[in-house]
């Protein structure tokens, strides 16, 4: 049993305090650009267009993980409170609704400056196991979306929440959500990389599966409980993503030919 009372702070300069949930966004986004440009594209050009795309990525991620998490998780609440929407400093952030917010981000860019979408998103993909690994990793030191009780031998007392004995789902999110799902879809890159939206569709089916998976060690949040059928509600978004995942690897690949 290992106790948590690591301080979300990572730092202060003077009186602006630097927490390691913003350290992982900002790390994230730039091990995952410098990822996609050395290891991953060959063309001179794309790889300057990267550089405006990832600003697109950006306001995707920020604007679609809140609202995500404003209308998926907590509407009510935010309805009530229209001044705490922009304040994430403050915590709430939802991965599909950052998902949906690339998604569109993406469509824009490309459309914009005539590129393959599905290309683009497939270099997202590749790269983004890094940030959610990191994400994950700061979900563990702040305390948050920690596990449910469980007397194993690896259980953590976040002691800043209760004195239970919890599973660590953050970690085990940033185990298979982040270095498992990088290592496959390196694996498949190297077989697939030609079919654009293939990698993008891998990425979506594996996601889901580890996270509905891992959710039935996490708690799911105070203010939802579970929704249906015993499942939380990142189970049941999981559910939907999953089935979507498998529609565009289908629509992508040869099988409808």
């Amino acid at each position: 049993m290992f106790i948590n009372n690591f301080d979300p702070v990572a730092f202060q300069i003077f009186s602006l305090e630097i927490r390691w949930y913003s350290l992982a966004y900002i790390f994230g986004l730039l091990f995952g650009w410098m990822y996609s440009k050395n290891f991953i594209i060959q063309d001179k050009y794309v790889k300057k267009l990267f550089d405006d795309y990832i600003t697109y990525i950006i306001i995707g991620i920020i604007l679609g993980g809140r609202l995500g998490y404003v209308f998926i998780y907590n509407p009510k609440y935010f309805l009530n409170n229209l001044n705490e929407i922009p304040m994430i400093w403050n915590g709430g952030m939802s991965f599909h609704g950052a998902l949906i917010g690339i998604i569109l981000a993406s469509i824009i860019f490309c459309k914009k400056n005539k590129q393959d979408f599905f290309y683009f998103t497939d270099l997202v993909s590749l790269s983004a196991p890094i940030g959610i690994f990191l994400g994950r990793i700061a979900n563990f030191i702040n305390s948050e979306l920690y596990g449910r009780e469980t007397e194993l031998i690896w259980s953590v007392k976040f002691i800043q929440i209760d004195n239970l004995n919890r599973h660590p789902s953050q970690l085990y999110e940033a185990l298979f959500e982040g270095i498992v799902l990088f290592l496959i879809l390196r694996f498949f890159y190297s077989k697939i990389s030609e079919k654009t939206g293939l990698i993008s569709s891998l990425f979506i089916i594996f996601y889901s599966i580890f996270r509905f998976l891992i959710e039935f060690t996490r708690s799911p949040d105070s203010h939802l409980g579970l929704v249906f059928l015993n499942l939380s509600m990142g189970q049941i978004i999981s559910i939907l993503f999953l089935l979507s995942g498998l529609y565009l690897f289908y629509i992508r690949n040869d099988f409808k030919k």
